[in-house]
């Protein structure tokens, strides 16, 4: 059996009395796509930090492609591809002088592995266009790259379409996922609920802990043990405020036109009855599907 590319036991780091990462337990699997979500300031780039070797773990141990994460990170980094929150390119280069300056840093000097890699990231025709002169989503590609042109087998993404707009965020997915089948491992940092339903595996981050890891449907099944209701009712703010304190309701919330509620104990024409009795407007009451925002709610509460 091999072992996995990724394994972390009780790592944990510290600033001061601040834990940012505290005692996290996860491995990943060779081939897989796994997400990190969490909110900002909940230890997903600090746990890709170490795991990089660039900050020593205060407790535990992580061993990253078979390598010591910290002790041995020179072996760790010539292996794995980092795509960082910001952008590490440079504006008055074109797209082809940041990759070739960068294939440099890692020994790559085949012209062709160059052009290839602006190809596999969709730049190709953008080779001799100025990195200041393109949007957000086509700066992501370029970094991603940067993280690529050395062929890793191992990709840590953080929060990579952070800022750029929904077709652009589909297209990197779909291009994320491409490298998978190529046989990328990559494991993914996100806030945004909605791309965590790509990945096969997800672990939950929030206030330095890992909540749960397991695949979508899993964590979905496991956590949210109630049936959810879609409740269009009217008004809104009224309604939030009379199933909040209705007996066996575990949590409301508005969900653009309509409500939200999640209860294992109360029933469908209960909750009509008594937003009717109340003065509301019910136009209908359906069964709706647990989502990952909702495992999210359930465990940070």
């Amino acid at each position: 059996m091999s072992l996995p590319v990724i394994y972390v036991e009780n790592l944990t780091r510290r600033f001061g009395d601040f834990v940012a990462v505290d005692h996290i337990n996860f491995e990943v699997n060779a081939g897989e796509v796994v997400g990190y979500l969490g909110p900002n300031g909940s230890g997903k780039t600090t746990t890709i930090r170490m795991l990089l070797g660039l900050l020593e773990p205060s407790e535990g141990e992580a061993t990253v492609l078979g390598f010591d994460a910290f002790r041995q990170s020179e072996e760790v980094r010539a292996r794995v591809g980092y795509m960082s929150q910001k952008f590490a390119i440079y504006d008055d280069l074109t797209t082809l002088e940041n990759l070739t300056f960068y294939g440099g840093v890692y020994g790559i000097t085949d012209k062709a592995r160059i052009r290839h890699t602006l190809e596999l990231v969709g730049l190709k025709g953008h080779e001799s266009t100025l990195t200041r002169d393109m949007s957000t989503g086509w700066r992501q590609r370029l970094s991603l790259g940067i993280a690529l042109v050395h062929e890793p087998k191992l990709l840590f993404l953080d929060e990579p379409t952070s800022g750029v707009d929904p077709t652009a965020r589909r297209a990197f997915w779909d291009l994320i996922y491409e490298l998978a089948e190529s046989g990328v491992t990559i494991l993914v940092t996100t806030h945004y609920m909605d791309e965590a339903e790509y990945c096969e595996r997800v672990g939950v981050m929030r206030d330095g802990k890992l909540l749960a890891m397991d695949t979508p449907t899993n964590l979905k099944k496991s956590i949210i043990t109630g049936d959810v209701w879609e409740v269009y009712a009217h008004p809104l703010e009224r309604g939030v405020e009379i199933l909040s304190a209705m007996a066996g309701v575990d949590r409301v919330g508005l969900a653009g036109d309509h409500l939200r509620v999640i209860s294992s104990k109360v029933r469908k024409t209960a909750m009509q009855k008594l937003l009717s009795s109340e003065g509301l407007s019910v136009a209908k009451i359906e069964r709706g599907e647990p989502t990952l925002e909702d495992v999210f709610l359930a465990l940070a509460r």
